[in-house]
């Protein structure tokens, strides 16, 4: 099961904070950031110390992303000149607005493979507007490239027109995640909450990642090495809750060899959607041993 917990977004200029965050086994996935992260007159260093740095980069953990300039923008070709190289393991696409935007990230980065002999380089697209969150299913299945969608919570409440200091439902946005989780799963994807602002404030993290995972999705991204743990945490399941699982796998597979569809557990009708909610519990547990 290929799976990502935790992404975190890394500033591509700073030399150290890409080192750092490069050798960080605890965190599943790091974006080297050319983005928003970056100041304009740093660009063109961010891409060099990636290009270069890329290539040297071994371990297993974390995946190796890099956040480019949107692809509708004049940066994105220079962008990925410099950071499709062997070592590269996916790009975050930012402000993406429709499935054309994704094939076109699809062609560029294909000719780019050919030309450095880097492969299999996937997308994590990220959804930061309401045309894009309509359009959000199709972005998605626009790609066998795409690993899944991020909400861009800050962009997407600026396009809605919200205020700086966001509370309450402005600041939850509950309805469009719920619409990100909705659209990456009927396309088979992975789909990854947006970041929790307050680095210091590790109680709202919890409650904000549990809200993240009720809501369904499989993923959060982050600021800060301090928000691993407790993102990690909540996106793993419990002992107990694989213990739960596994207990109801075997009894209805118990059940079926004795020619019944559906049982009694635990006070509870266990059919076969239960089920494989079950199995997949596990299975998530065991690709984060």
């Amino acid at each position: 099961m290929d799976i990502a917990r935790s992404l975190m977004f890394v500033p591509g200029h700073r030399a150290k904070m890409v080192d750092k965050a490069g050798g960080l086994g605890t965190l599943d996935l790091a974006m080297f950031d050319i983005e928003d992260g970056v100041p304009p007159a740093e660009k063109d260093t961010a891409r060099a110390l990636l290009g270069a740095k890329l290539p040297t980069m071994t371990a297993a953990r974390p995946r190796r992303f890099v956040r480019v300039n949107a692809v509708k923008s004049d940066r994105f070709a220079r962008d990925v000149a410099a950071v499709v190289v062997p070592g590269v393991e996916g790009l975050a696409l930012p402000k993406v607005e429709s499935a054309d935007e994704v094939r076109d990230a699809e062609r560029d980065v294909a000719e780019r493979e050919r030309e450095t002999g880097a492969k299999g380089t996937t997308f994590i697209v990220a959804i930061e507007s309401a045309i894009g969150l309509l359009r959000a299913y199709e972005i998605a299945a626009a790609s066998p490239r795409v690993m899944g969608l991020m909400f861009g919570a800050e962009d997407f409440a600026n396009d809605l027109g919200l205020p700086t200091d966001r509370r309450g439902a402005a600041r939850e946005l509950a309805q469009a995640r719920a619409q990100i989780v909705f659209a990456a799963t009927a396309a088979h994807v992975q789909s990854y909450d947006g970041v929790w602002p307050e680095i210091a404030d590790l109680d709202g993290l919890r409650r904000d990642s549990v809200q993240s995972r009720e809501l369904g999705f499989t993923g959060k991204t982050l600021i800060h090495p301090g928000q691993i743990e407790t993102i990690n945490a909540v996106f793993t399941p419990s002992d107990a809750d694989v213990d739960l699982a596994r207990k109801v796998v075997a009894a209805f597979e118990e059940a079926v060899r004795r020619g019944e569809g559906a049982i009694a557990f635990g006070g509870q009708l266990i059919d076969l959607p239960i089920v494989e909610r079950a199995r997949r519990v596990i299975a998530l547990y065991e690709a984060t041993r």
